[in-house]
Formats: structure tokens, sequence, C-alpha cells
């Protein structure tokens, strides 16, 4: 049994009409009359008398029409205490800096207007050690990059993200045009994260497809230390978008990186819909709301929204 056939029905006996209760659900005659067929069908016994001039309740038809007018206004009661119910609890959302950077503030935002009864705590960490945080149940959900995790998570592509060439305005080697392929940037002295994190495995990779040995001057496992690096002239650096958008500014020379394999991939990571509090489904979805329009609109430099 379904609520829309209680809903068709208790209208069919309001207006003592097949036609008219028709035009009034929106629906065309046929499909209906089929509907309350069907609902007699369930329950084994006649509902309407149907005649030239109408419908009218049988005896059985009375008796139910009265339950299940009170059935429907349970369920619009049920709706409404739903709908103004506010949803509490607290819920933990990891994101890497440079996802912070465009992500971070629009998403709290949005859940401070639509739930402002979760208390929310943030976590600004490279990659790698989302990932461990996750794993150690730190943290309810992140976006990560690489999609080694726990299997017990729910892992769904979110966004994929070009990469740019990132350095001081003047650096030596650094490429003339606003577009370079990676194999034209193995001379470049550059300072990365260390190898455990989701960009500098992506890079090495790439670097190995590509046949060159990137030059690694430094390691820097921390976003606003690295690009302090990048400004002070000591390297460059290829970083997404998204850091763009805390960072970008005169001093810089930045150039994107024209593979079309070279993208950063953006897993939404968080623990299976059964085992998620209402909170972290909740924080989930505006997540994903918020990078969805994030990138729709323009403001995330570099970002497709991934192809299911």
């Amino acid at each position: 049994m379904e609520l829309r056939q209680l809903r068709y029905f208790v209208r069919v006996c309001e207006l003592g009409s097949m036609g008219r209760a028709a035009i009034d659900l929106g629906v065309v005659t046929s499909a209906l009359s089929q509907q309350i067929s069907r609902l007699e069908g369930e329950l084994s016994t006649r509902l309407l008398h149907r005649s030239a001039t109408g419908v009218s309740p049988t005896d059985a038809g009375l008796a139910f029409w009265r339950q299940a007018q009170l059935a429907l206004r349970n369920i619009e009661d049920a709706t409404h205490a739903a709908q103004q119910a506010r949803l509490s609890g607290h819920v933990s959302v990891g994101l890497a800096p440079s996802t912070g950077g465009v992500l971070g503030l629009a998403f709290m935002e949005a859940m401070r207007s639509r739930y402002p009864e979760v208390r929310l705590r943030m976590v600004e960490a490279l990659s790698g050690h989302l990932t461990s945080m996750l794993n150690a149940r730190q943290i309810d959900l992140a976006i990560v990059f690489r999609e080694d995790v726990g299997q017990r998570w729910n892992v769904t592509p979110l966004l994929d993200e070009q990469l740019f060439v990132i350095a001081a305005q003047g650096l030596a080697d650094f490429p003339p045009k606003r577009s370079v392929r990676l194999s034209a940037l193995a001379d470049l002295p550059l300072i990365m994260p260390s190898g455990s994190h989701g960009l500098r495995a992506l890079l090495d990779i790439s670097f190995a497809r590509a046949k060159r040995e990137p030059r690694i001057i430094a390691e820097v496992d921390g976003l606003a230390l690295l690009m302090d690096a990048v400004r002070g002239g000591l390297g460059a650096t290829i970083q997404p978008g998204a850091v763009l958008t805390r960072y970008a500014d005169a001093s810089l020379a930045v150039a994107r990186v024209s593979d079309v394999h070279v993208r950063r991939r953006n897993l939404l990571v968080s623990l299976p819909e059964q085992e998620l509090s209402p909170a972290g489904l909740a924080a989930r979805v505006v997540l994903t709301d918020v990078a969805t329009v994030l990138v729709r609109e323009g403001h995330w430099i570099g970002a497709r929204l991934h192809e299911s």
C-alpha cells in the first residue's frame, strides 16, 4: 500500500467523482482509477460504488476512509515535526589546507545557516594525516586525495582539480608560457609535501609517466610554510587551483599544467550511511552542495565536478 493511494482514495471520496479528483490531483482519470483498483485488490474488498453519476464509499470504504484521513493527518503532523525540529549533535570534518582555503568558510557558513544546533569541529591537515585520522576514528568525514583509506569507509569522488606551477616572479627556469607540460619542469627547483601525501604521490606517478625525475629541493608538510618558501624565491611548487584562492597575488608567477592526466581528485570519505550520525549525514550533504555551487559558479579555480 502506497501513501499516494491513500491520498487518492480520500480525495475521490471527498469529491464523489473520479474525474474531478483526477483534475484536482493532477493525474489522468485512468491512472487514478487504476491506483484505487490496486488498493481494493490489496485489501481484497470493494471500497467504492461506481455509477454513471459518480462514486460513493461502500461500508468498508467508509470505514477505510475515516482511518485513511487519520493516517494522513498523522503523516502531515510527523512531516511538520521533522521540518520544525532542529538537528543537533556534533560532527568532525577534515579538510586539507588547500581545500580549506576555498571551501572551509563557505561550508561553515552553510552549516550554521541550515543546522545552527550542530556543533562543528573543523580539522585542517594534509591529506595523509587526514586519512590516518579517519582510520583512527578521530574525525567523521573528510576530503582526501588518495583512495587507500580503510575498507569500511564510504568513498565518493567529488571533483577533479587542475594543477598549477607557482613561483615568485623572476625565479630561474620558470616556464615562460601560461601553460606547460610536466615533462618541461624537470629542471625547476620544487618545494613539495613529503611522499606520504596525496598531491606528492600524484606528482611522483605523473613525472614517472613523463619519464622525468622532479628536482625536489625541499619537502614541507605545511602549506603556509611551503608558500612562504615559494614567496621567498627558494623554489617553485605545484599545487591545485584551490591554493590560488588563498595565496595568489602579483608577487607570484603561475602556469597551468596542461597534461590531461595530471588532475587531483577530491574524494569525500565518511563512514557508511548506516553508521554515520544524523549530524554527520547532514554535514556530508552540505559539504557536497557547497562544493558543487563553488565549482559551478567559478569560485574554485581549475575544478571540475566529477562525472559519475
